[in-house]
């Protein structure tokens, strides 16, 4: 594989902007068609449409669950999981209970996450598990969710849902993403057959290829036809 695609295939295209119409869909899948990325990450209502879009393509359609904030209950999140598999997703990106994360209570947190990767698996999809780490954001935490994701089985830990804006004391929002200390501590905290994802902030290809070098093979971006025509550019096509 040539340094150009094996960039591409570490991307998960996001569609995911509350925003975006049918028409947004159509064209960013066409994108992801385009540049032979990974997956798109589309919202619960658009995997049938997007599986449709890419059917003669090989790139993956992932879904979002309990997204952005996580708050759904359990049962919610399992049954939005089998719905977006039975509609054609073979990714499931979901967002933990970010509350329950922050006050310790990680028997909720394992029986979450194992119900999810657990209906994922049934239904032949991987499971990817956002711990929004703007929030959750204590290493010892960090570190409890890989333990936990590497007992459940889970296939990927990732940084964040790129929707975790932080409200300060003078009423501004603010936000981060993935950061390289996290996501080297998300990679020697989880076993060998978990995956790292990075997700939020990632938006030149430099950047790409930093997340790559810390441990990363999956990659949440918007701006793909910049990080990959830049690649073009860099590495000769």
């Amino acid at each position: 594989m040539n340094k150009i695609k094996e960039l591409a295939k570490m991307i998960d295209h996001s569609i995911l902007h509350p925003t975006m119409t049918d028409e947004d869909l159509k064209r960013e899948c066409a994108v992801a068609a385009k540049y032979d990325v990974a997956s798109v990450c589309v919202k619960p209502y658009a995997v049938k449409q997007a599986v449709k879009l890419l059917k003669r393509t090989d790139v993956f359609v992932g879904c979002v669950v309990g997204f952005p904030s996580g708050n759904s209950a359990i049962e919610v999140k399992v049954f939005e999981t089998e719905t977006a598999c039975k509609d054609g997703a073979v990714e499931i990106d979901m967002v933990i209970n970010i509350g329950k994360a922050l006050q310790g209570d990680w028997n909720y947190i394992e029986k979450e996450i194992e119900a999810i990767t657990e209906v994922s698996h049934k239904n032949g999809a991987i499971v990817k598990v956002i711990f929004e780490t703007d929030y959750v954001s204590n290493v010892k935490d960090i570190v409890k969710l890989c333990e936990i994701c590497t007992k459940v089985g889970a296939d990927y830990v990732k940084t964040s849902s790129g929707f975790g804006f932080v409200k300060g004391d003078d009423g501004k929002y603010s936000y981060t993403g993935a950061t390289i200390p996290n996501l080297k501590l998300m990679r020697k905290s989880s076993g060998p057959k978990v995956k790292v994802k990075a997700a939020g902030g990632v938006r030149s290809l430099d950047g790409l290829i930093a997340v790559q070098e810390a441990g990363c093979t999956r990659c949440g971006a918007t701006a793909t036809i910049s990080i990959l025509e830049d690649a073009k550019k860099r590495f000769g096509i």
